[in-house]
């Protein structure tokens, strides 16, 4: 079960797979509403969770927490 986007929390890690990819992303900064900045923690690159939504939520789409 996904988790919703507003029970993120800055500093955590989470998996997210959506259309086919598979990302570990760690929250950085709360921007606004449901919209955070996350660094990909395998390519170290920065985006915002609406880019990486922004074509939608796949049949796959999961959210969850890396422990």
């Amino acid at each position: 079960m996904a988790i919703a986007l507003d029970n993120l929390r800055v500093g955590r890690n989470y998996l997210l797979i959506n259309q086919g990819e598979v990302r570990k992303l760690q929250i950085i900064d709360r921007l606004s509403g449901d919209n955070f900045k996350v660094k990909d923690l395998d390519t170290l690159e920065y985006y915002t969770i609406f880019e990486l939504l922004q074509w939608g939520k796949g049949k796959d789409y999961d959210l969850d927490e890396i422990r």
